[in-house]
């Protein structure tokens, strides 16, 4: 198994990687890369394990149906009841309440 060097969020990382299989890790690798700055960028969240979570939460939902556009939910009371960016700080706001309980990711 060959082992490339990649960087996601300006840290670097040695990953295993089959034969054959370097271009298809490095197009991953790029996709969290480009979730995660993006998160990082819009100045909501600093801590990197928040992130990493929502960045993969973003790409497992993208990975769900590729294909089909996701379709528009009815909007539930806190949808109505909060302007949009409200709506996102108190969903961030709960997202670090409930990984502040555990401690740890894994």
């Amino acid at each position: 198994m060959k082992q490339i060097e990649v960087s996601i969020m300006g840290q670097s990382y040695l990953l295993g990687c089959p034969e054959g299989g370097e271009p298809r890790l490095r197009e991953a690798v790029s996709q969290v890369d480009r979730e995660m700055c993006a998160i990082r960028d819009s100045g909501k969240l600093k801590a990197r394990e928040r992130i990493a979570v929502l960045a993969a939460l973003n790409l497992a939902y993208a990975l769900a149906a590729p294909e089909a556009k996701p379709a528009k939910s009815a909007p539930t009371q806190a949808d109505v009841d909060l302007p949009a960016p409200a709506y996102l700080d108190n969903l961030i706001t709960r997202l670090d309440t409930a990984l502040d309980q555990d401690g740890h990711l894994i």
